[in-house]
């Protein structure tokens, strides 16, 4: 396995000793692989694109997830997406609440110990290794940066690591390793898929809605105000219609609207995230590219679980008869 495929910014992956061996062992059949991205509530989305492909007879080999995609794509590969369905149709907002331990001490806002004992209540000490089809996470190592694939050990634990986002979540210790939300160095993640088997991969990307896609605006100045600057006055009279104007030119702008602090830092994360997607699936394009339209959907709009389960359903509807061909195309060519 090819290693500079990560590019020079990443880390190499973290591999256990016997993983590249495993690897090579080769396949009869065609595999595909599913590589789940992350995007918080926008995850829900996971759970009708995986219906809509097993309705529709497409049935994933492999899945590699990061963050809520590992979340969704773990619960499936332990025979539990009915139930992590049922879970995101009971949120409510107070229930939401309810789930997050707030603590003002310690590495994160929130101490995950409920989230923690969902989890295991569904899925119980299930190791990856147990699991009917392959399935791996991704997670970031804190001190290093390196991109590290759980590929063995604790469903609970690796699904925990991929999600522990900074500053809100508690990261994971593992062994020597601090282990951190994935979407800091691969949000989607393709090249696991590709790396653990899969000859055709699809992706689904969580903020790849075109109407929330940054661009760039080559060239902008920064007024304080749209109208031409007003003269120093002199006299009291003169302030005090300096003053008026001032005011009538701010006011006169289109307003905008006043973002609280935790709107303003998911935001930043969701550029970062967006701009390092973009990057990594340049380098390692995946087959098909599933784009729930899920602009709308705030990313900690949990509540909103069935609205943004359709969205994905539908999306993938659309993409059917391109994914059957692609499909249909490998297996006649091997």
């Amino acid at each position: 396995m090819d290693e500079e495929r990560l590019g020079d910014d990443v880390a190499p992956p973290v591999l256990p000793p016997d993983f590249v061996t495993d690897l090579a062992q080769g396949h009869d059949s065609l595999k595909l692989g599913l590589a789940l991205g992350s995007g918080a509530a926008r995850g829900w989305a996971h759970i009708g694109v995986l219906q809509a492909l097993l309705e529709a007879g497409v049935v994933p080999n492999i899945i590699a997830g990061c963050s809520v995609g590992a979340v969704v794509g773990g619960c499936h590969a332990a025979g539990k997406l009915d139930a992590v369905e049922a879970f995101a149709r009971s949120l409510t907002k107070r229930r939401i609440l309810g789930l997050l331990d707030f603590q003002l001490a310690g590495a994160g806002l929130i101490g995950g110990e409920r989230l923690r004992l969902l989890l295991e209540r569904d899925l119980g000490p299930l190791t990856i290794g147990e699991l009917k089809l392959r399935f791996a996470a991704v997670s970031t190592e804190i001190a290093t940066g390196h991109e590290v694939w759980l590929t063995q050990g604790s469903l609970v634990d690796a699904i925990r690591a991929s999600y522990a986002l900074p500053g809100i979540f508690e990261p994971i210790v593992s062994g020597r390793r601090v282990l951190m939300d994935g979407a800091l160095v691969n949000p989607i993640p393709v090249t696991l898929a590709r790396a653990l088997g899969a000859d055709v991969v699809i992706c689904v990307n969580l903020n790849g809605d075109p109407r929330s896609r940054g661009t760039v605006i080559p060239a902008h100045g920064c007024d304080r105000t749209s109208q031409s600057p007003v003269p120093m006055a002199t006299s009291w009279w003169s302030r005090l219609q300096t003053r008026r104007r001032m005011s009538e030119a701010l006011h006169a702008r289109p307003a905008i609207r006043v973002r609280r602090p935790a709107s303003i830092l998911t935001d930043a994360f969701n550029i970062a995230q967006d701009r390092i997607a973009r990057s990594r699936l340049a380098g390692d394009p995946p087959d098909l590219m599933i784009s729930p339209r899920l602009a709308e959907i705030g990313l900690f709009e949990f509540h909103r679980a069935a609205e943004t389960i359709s969205l994905g359903r539908a999306a993938t509807e659309k993409l059917l008869p391109e994914i059957q061909e692609v499909l249909a195309v490998h297996a006649a060519s091997r």
